[in-house]
């Protein structure tokens, strides 16, 4: 299940990804089949074996193209362990709503980001997450360890990604078929995921991801506006408080952009054993 959507974030093959709160790695395996050399980064370590364990089976089977690579990277979103400008694109998604200090996260994805360079970040949707908070007081911080901090408006999450030198481009929700689901785990309990509505509900959302009906997905695309349990917000990083469009990328010095041919990566990407195809 995507929720960025990867036309808006202008993916490349050969382009160098940040994945930043990459969990169990979903954006992250479809920016290895799309050819580019992602870096997988999470807090939480026991996260990352699994997501590298998938990259080197995706390796084998070959869905992979030759110069794919994935890296798998426990670390801190305040504290990132790349120089500056090193990454063309950064996803993170569903990341933002757990950190206290948003504000230095982002700053910290503008300083690792080349000039020119596109941030696809998400976070939950303001009317759906504040239904759930308000059904349940499990479901957030700081009953919730770990749980969500805050809830987002999208001009709020665009208010601050300027603040942080982005310009925000493009927006769209997605997942409204999910918002119910949540609601209804709120009403029987977060944590209670054998309540026979809840096995019931996940089961259609499981087979609604791997069937793609055209009905739930015309469905959903029609209710995404107002029920879209994520928003998503592409932003470019600015120079001097001005985004660089794909015509001035053509005209950046050396110091501007980092290369992407795999001898060239960052030593802290090689020291991740990662996978190269």
């Amino acid at each position: 299940m995507l929720t960025v959507d990867f036309d808006l974030l202008g993916l490349q093959r050969g382009d160098l990804v940040l994945d930043m709160g990459a969990g169990a790695g979903r954006h992250s395996f479809e920016c290895f089949r799309r050819g580019a050399q992602v870096v997988s980064l999470d807090y939480g370590f026991d996260e990352l074996p699994p997501v590298r364990d998938l990259f080197w089976a995706m390796q084998d089977s070959g869905e992979a193209p030759l110069g794919s690579l994935g890296a798998c990277i426990n670390g801190d979103a305040l504290r990132l362990p790349f120089p500056d400008h090193t990454f063309d694109r950064i996803i993170c998604s569903e990341v933002f709503e757990h950190i206290p200090d948003d504000r230095g996260a982002m700053a910290e994805l503008h300083r690792v980001l080349r000039p020119g360079g596109v941030l696809a970040a998400t976070v939950p949707s303001w009317m759906p997450e504040k239904l759930c908070w308000q059904l349940s007081a499990e479901y957030h911080a700081p009953l919730a360890a770990g749980g969500h901090v805050r809830i987002y408006t999208e001009a709020m999450l665009k208010d601050r990604l300027i603040d942080a030198g982005f310009l925000p481009e493009s927006s769209h929700r997605a997942h409204a078929l999910h918002s119910p689901y949540w609601w209804l785990k709120c009403l029987v309990g977060p944590t209670n995921d054998t309540h026979p509505l809840v096995q019931a509900y996940h089961k259609l959302l499981v087979w609604d991801i791997a069937s793609a009906p055209a009905l739930t997905r015309t469905t959903e695309r029609i209710l995404n506006p107002v029920l879209g349990k994520s928003v998503v917000v592409y932003s470019r990083r600015t120079i001097g408080g001005a985004a660089v469009d794909a015509t001035a990328a053509a005209t950046r010095t050396a110091d501007d952009t980092v290369p992407t041919d795999p001898s060239v990566v960052p030593d802290a990407i090689e020291e991740a054993a990662g996978v190269t195809v």
